[in-house]
Parts: C-alpha cells; structure tokens; sequence
C-alpha cells in the first residue's frame, strides 16, 4: 500500500462525502442536482449544492465552525473502529466504511437529532419546565446532556450555542433556540447535568434548514477529516490493534463426558 497515494485518497473523500449528501437529498426531493463549484469553499458550495441558493456569510461560518469543531475527538467509537480497520492493513475505504458503519448507532452519532425532536417537542419556552420534570419523574433519557469523559462543559458547546443564537436571530425566529436555551437551564438547576456538543449542534443545523435526518451525515461529512487523518497515522507506524479478553463466566466446573451428556 503506496503511503504516498493515501493524503490525495483522503482529501479526494473529504470532498465526495459532502457532494454524496447534497446530492441524494435533491433526488429524494425530486429536484435537479446542482454540480459542485471549485471556485466556492467547502461549506460554502455544500449549502449552495443541497438548498439550490447561495448561502449567507453566517451560515458558511456556522456550517464551518460546525465541521471544524467535529472534525475529530480522540478515540470515539467511530474513529477507534476506523483504526481497527486499518491495522489489519485493510484499505483506506474500507477503514472510513467501518466508522461510518460505528457512527450509524443512535449512540454514538444519533444523538443530535434526537436532542432536536426533544426541542421541536417541547416547542414553547414555558413548556420545558413541566417536560423536563416528568423526563426525570419517568426516568427518560435527556439526549444532548452527560458525557463520558468530561465532567465540566465540553469547551465546543459555548461556540456552537454562540453561533446557532446567531443563526437564528437571521431567521427573525428566536423561539426554538429559547426553548433550547430553557431545557439546558431546567436540566441544569435539577440534576447539574451539562450539555454536550450533540446539544447546540441540533439547533445549528436546524438553522441551517438541514432536515433531521441528515444530522448524521453532517457528522460523517465533518468527521471525515479526523477518520482519515488517524487512518494515515495508524498505517504509518501500524501495528495490529488486538484487544485482550477478560473471562468472567463461570469457573471450576466439573467436566462430564460427552456420553454422558
């Protein structure tokens, strides 16, 4: 496997991911395909390709903070599987085909659009007091708050609230992101529970008139750049990634024959 050939390959799918996503959302909207523009930047051209319009500055610098923010994240399921892939010298396709696989699970790479139905949900400010409440009384999950590392706030989430607040003051429509802004507050005045970056980024893309079901693309498409960057990384100092299994089933148990069995 030529290293050499790898960073073109990579950068080649960085670029392919977005205009895969652009495209299929205008065929199952039965509008006509908008080709990509190299003379336009990446965030840019992507909204141009999937809205049919030129994007405004704050929405390329959302969309851009969005993919630069999420780009990578230490060894997260998604990438770890990727570099499990790739340790077995397994190809560059096949290892991104694994994370993207890993990042399907609702766990992992769901999250933000079940944070956004929560918001949709709830709809008016006044309503999150009373919605949070009984998701605690009936032991529902929040999605969009904990983490399992940070045990603070996930230094991403101030600036992708800062970027979706102002997101939404363009739109002339401020309520969703308050109801948003509300259901962080009640969560947090009940269980000290902090939001994490699945959180703000539900109400960003939103904003950007992303439709729900492509949040997880939208990872992929910026996540993309940090699975191929440890795939380069893991093929070139490789060793096979083979984890070690701790037995916990039953012991001394007596054997019996087979016929006696």
């Amino acid at each position: 496997m030529p290293l050499k050939e790898l960073p073109p390959k990579a950068l080649r799918l960085v670029g392919q991911i977005s205009t895969a996503v652009a495209i299929i959302h205008r065929l199952r909207e039965k509008l006509p395909i908008i080709k990509a523009d190299p003379t336009k930047g990446h965030s840019e051209d992507f909204l141009r390709m999937l809205h049919g319009k030129d994007p405004s500055d704050i929405q390329i610098n959302a969309l851009n903070l969005y993919l630069i923010l999420l780009a990578d994240h230490g060894f997260n399921a998604s990438t770890f599987s990727a570099r499990v892939t790739a340790g077995t010298l397994a190809n560059l396709h096949s290892a991104i085909t694994s994370a993207v696989g890993t990042l399907s699970g609702p766990l992992h790479g769901g999250a933000n659009e079940k944070a956004m139905d929560m918001i949709i949900e709830v709809g008016k400010k006044k309503k999150a007091s009373a919605y949070i409440q009984n998701a605690f009384d009936s032991k529902q999950k929040i999605m969009g708050f904990g983490h399992r590392v940070y045990k603070v706030d996930d230094a991403r989430k101030p600036h992708l609230k800062k970027m979706a607040k102002q997101l939404w003051e363009e739109k002339g429509n401020m309520e969703l992101f308050e109801v948003a802004e509300e259901i962080e507050k009640q969560v947090k005045d009940r269980k000290q529970i902090i939001t994490n970056v699945d959180f703000y980024s539900a109400p960003l893309l939103y904003g950007l008139d992303i439709p729900k079901d492509l949040f997880t693309p939208l990872f992929a498409m910026s996540r993309i750049a940090g699975w191929t960057a440890h795939v380069l990384e893991q093929y070139r100092n490789n060793r096979l990634i083979r984890p070690r299994a701790r037995y916990v089933g039953p012991i001394d148990r007596t054997f019996r024959p087979i016929e006696q069995r």
